[in-house]
């Protein structure tokens, strides 16, 4: 039977978190992360991801200068996104997760130490595009990490 990895919150797996290296308390994990979108640099995929959402690129600018955390909350306060947000979303996570992985050796080889598990980010925020919540789940950012590893090995 294959292995599966269900979450990406412990502390073994965080690396495969969109949030990583930022901790909840503030600190980070000692692996540095550097992802790019449209010409601005961000030290975690989650605030590229969410400053994708929009045209401004003042706006953008504002996610590279806070925490996930803070990102997802803004996120949340506000729900205004581009137009055509729905149609790009999968293509802007399959390129920003694969800067995650490629530019850093050590969270490269960490992906491929996975083996042959399957990952999925398994939540109980009901996020059922990105992840698995209840048993339910497109799991897209499982199969995109996936697909990296695939390229890695």
């Amino acid at each position: 039977m294959t292995e599966k990895i269900t979450t990406f919150t412990t502390d073994e797996y965080r690396f495969l978190s969109n949030f990583y290296p930022h901790k909840k308390n503030g600190e980070k994990y000692p692996l540095q992360v550097k992802v790019i979108y449209n010409n601005i640099e961000f030290d975690c995929v989650e605030n590229a991801y969410q400053a994708a959402k929009f045209i401004d690129k003042s706006m953008q600018i504002k996610f590279s200068q806070i925490t996930p955390f803070e990102a997802v909350k803004f996120w949340e306060d506000n729900h205004s996104y581009r137009e055509d947000w729905h149609e790009i979303k999968l293509e802007i996570m399959k390129n920003l997760v694969t800067q995650k992985f490629t530019h850093n050796p050590e969270l490269s080889r960490m992906l491929v130490s996975t083996g042959d598990a399957i990952l999925e980010e398994g939540n109980d925020w009901g996020d059922i595009y990105w992840g698995i919540c209840d048993g339910i789940g497109e799991n897209n950012l499982g199969k995109i990490l996936m697909n990296i590893r695939e390229k890695l090995k």
